[in-house]
């Protein structure tokens, strides 16, 4: 009835505009009905897209945990093929952008092919958006549902970036299929709690510096292509991207940088071997005596080793006399005169961990390393012989570090004792911004030792003013009549009493909201840090003599407990599956790093190896590398995003426990610390990394397009372990 009602009305004189007047409505409904399958559509490709990060497992004996996620799986490899394949080809010397070249190294270039005439889907979600814009006020408000299913998939994808921080640092396996994912995850999770505060502070934002944007995706595209080529530097073989100038003009003597300065863009080629070729490294402990003159090939290290007499060329090998050393009578009688000079000095008990100036004489290292002292040798900027080198082929803790402005990256308080052999630093200088950079990493009661030969008179009026300035007690003030050499033995105040007594407060004492701890790329303050005297700061006291200290807990150490754990963690699976489950020869093992420590607890399960071991603790990370000083173990502060300081070649084995799961969201070129990982490692040296399937199973593609030898693979649900070997090989 209302329909032939309508139409009799249709035929009057108006009638017309009631026709329009219809179909116009009927218009609105076909097109709001569209829109609505339209979203729904949409809504099922963000839903179909969020299941692309499941990974695969690195290996084949692994077994999916149901039968609904391997399902899942095949649906996502279906949607996989249907995607435009991506080329991503490395090339010599090529920018991104513009192909010039960059600091010798090679560039990343991203090659898109599009093989099929069919858009891109999120290009295809654009264009409907931009189509709902045209319509009608009324119906592009009901058209927001995909913009509301993005807003759902960001808030997905953050609740998940969420959940990496809080797994970061958890082991979920060990070779040995035991499950320690629990544990080990509230270890890490206590760690982040127990260092919030510290982080909030000025130390906070110096260690997170460099936090970079968030990056979608997987952290390795594994569809990428790889290929390497030599770095065409000025340095070739013995080449440091954040050491070492490459500019045309600087002349060879000159070639390191006044303060450490990375390039612009990350290493992306691979440093060559010598050019004489590379042997075998001398197993440890013989290498303590000879080392391949070919390693370590320098232009200026053939002039330097004619002028000493502690290194003697010997055929193919440099040899090291035993007791010779750049003080006369040899250095057991200079440690000795030491010892005789501050009886409260023991080497090997209550003198621990020294740091070495210079390293201008690895025997200095050598002796105390007998004496269960562990010397940390610093190589300076100006070392162009390239003795720490040295130091490190023969199985020497050593790194290099510019000494100028900056602090060096170690916490407050860690030395028990600071040594300077001739190192040539002018310490009084720029109002004594060294010595009190010394002052700021040597523990209360701690002792620097200075040798010098020749010192001028106004040299030594310069010191005597400044370290009475900071209230440094001269113990010990002696020439020795044999090595003609004059030492002189400071120690640090123990407590802030005598600050107080100064007549002039120059250099003042820091602010309260000055964090010690504070290192990387942060200025040398020109100011006093006050001593530790709470319960809960590190350095109040003195450690236990070694070997008890490696085990005994202080009492600024929040939760004793977690420590213990790790402890037994890593002591466990040490044990029973890096000492005999992964195929290494141990005896060809010496130089360790663990990159990503947090408690030392993998260096305190090797501590009965013939190993030392750097503990890396990313700058990003806990800062737990107080209390690993605390324990006699050595470390160091470091963001992976740059390059280490250290020359190529100079670790047998890497151990790195999810640091590329840490990494995701803050290297621009999360590839470049796989390529600054075969700079450090040695041909024939091992690694071994453990962390999420998603991660290791690129990750496998990029250390085979190296042509690195994967020795063992195994997963367990979500996490795996990789243990590689580096070839010789060089493209």
């Amino acid at each position: 009835m209302a329909i032939a009602r309508f139409g009799r009305q249709a035929k009057r004189p108006h009638g017309f505009c009631l026709k329009m007047t219809a179909v116009a409505v009927l218009g609105l409904c076909f097109i709001f009905v569209w829109s609505m399958f339209s979203s729904t559509s949409s809504s099922v490709v963000s839903q179909r897209e969020s299941f692309d990060d499941i990974a695969e497992p690195v290996s084949a004996n692994t077994k999916p945990s149901n039968s609904g996620t391997q399902s899942k799986k095949k649906q996502v490899e279906n949607h996989e093929s249907s995607k435009e394949d991506k080329r991503v080809k490395v090339e010599s010397d090529l920018d991104r952008k513009d192909g010039k070249r960059v600091n010798g190294s090679v560039a990343l270039v991203v090659e898109e092919e599009h093989k099929s005439g069919k858009k891109d889907e999120k290009e295809v979600a654009k264009e409907k958006r931009e189509k709902g814009k045209k319509l009608p006020q009324g119906v592009a408000k009901k058209n927001d549902e995909p913009k509301q299913s993005e807003a759902e998939d960001s808030q997905k994808e953050k609740e998940e970036q969420e959940e990496e921080e809080v797994l970061d640092g958890e082991d979920g396996i060990d070779i040995d299929g035991e499950d320690n994912g629990d544990k080990e995850g509230d270890l890490a999770e206590s760690v982040d709690q127990e260092s919030e505060e510290k982080l909030e502070d000025g130390g906070g934002e110096s260690r997170n510096r460099g936090r970079k944007r968030k990056i979608k995706g997987p952290l390795f595209d594994p569809k990428a292509h790889y290929i390497w080529k030599l770095c065409s530097t000025r340095s070739k073989h013995n080449y440091m991207p954040c050491i070492d100038i490459e500019s045309g003009t600087t002349k060879l003597q000159s070639y390191r940088h006044t303060e450490r300065s990375c390039p612009r863009t990350s290493l992306m080629c691979l440093v060559p071997l010598p050019h004489d070729g590379y042997g075998t490294p001398v197993r440890w402990p013989e290498s303590k005596l000879k080392i391949l003159h070919r390693n370590v090939a320098h232009p200026k290290l053939a002039a330097f080793v004619k002028k000493h007499s502690w290194v003697v060329e010997s055929g193919e090998y440099l040899t090291f006399p035993q007791n010779q050393s750049e003080f006369k009578g040899g250095v057991l009688h200079y440690l000795e005169s030491i010892e005789e000079m501050v009886p409260d000095i023991e080497w090997g008990k209550n003198i621990r961990l020294v740091l070495d100036i210079g390293c201008t004489d690895s025997s200095f290292s050598a002796s105390l390393l007998d004496k269960e002292v562990l010397a940390l040798s610093l190589g300076l900027k100006d070392d162009l012989a390239d003795v720490a080198q040295v130091a490190l082929e023969r199985g020497f803790p050593a790194v290099v570090s510019p000494l100028g402005t900056r602090r060096l990256p170690f916490p407050s308080t860690a030395f028990d004792a600071i040594h300077c052999g001739g190192c040539g630093l002018s310490w009084h200088s720029n109002g004594g911004k060294l010595l009190l950079e010394m002052n700021r990493i040597l523990r209360p009661g701690g002792y620097f030792i200075l040798s010098t030969k020749h010192e001028s008179i106004e040299e030594e009026e310069a010191m005597s003013r400044l370290t009475a300035s900071i209230c440094w007690n001269i113990l010990a003030h002696k020439t020795e009549e044999v090595s003609e050499v004059g030492v002189k033995i400071y120690q640090k105040p123990e407590s802030n009493g005598i600050y107080e007594l100064r007549r002039k407060k120059n250099p003042p004492l820091c602010k309260e909201n000055e964090n010690p701890d504070a290192a990387w790329h942060v200025p040398i303050k020109t100011c006093l840090h006050t001593i530790p005297s709470a319960i809960e700061q590190h350095g109040t006291e003195w450690p236990e003599e070694w070997p008890k200290r490696l085990d005994t807990y202080p009492d600024w150490l929040n939760d004793k407990e977690r420590v213990i754990e790790d402890t037994k963690h890593w002591k466990a699976i040490v044990d029973k599956s890096y000492l005999t489950g992964v195929g290494i020869d141990w005896s060809n093992i010496r130089n360790v790093m663990d990159m990503k420590a947090i408690y030392g607890g993998f260096a305190a399960a090797l501590s009965q190896q013939k190993v030392w071991v750097m503990n890396v603790v990313p700058v990003h990370a806990p800062d737990t590398l107080p209390f690993i000083y605390e324990r006699g173990l050595v470390g160091i502060y470091h963001d992976w995003c740059e390059s280490f300081g250290t020359y190529p070649r100079s670790y047998d084995l890497l151990h790195a426990d999810h640091l590329f799961s840490r990494l995701k969201n803050r290297c621009n070129k999360p590839v470049s610390i796989v390529v600054e990982m075969d700079r450090i490692l040695r041909p024939g040296g091992w690694t071994i990394i453990r962390d999420k399937v998603e991660i290791l199973d690129p990750l496998e593609g990029i250390l085979r397009s190296l042509h690195w030898e994967i020795r063992m693979t195994y997963a367990q649900d979500k996490e795996g372990i990789i243990c590689a070997q580096k070839t010789l090989w060089r493209p």
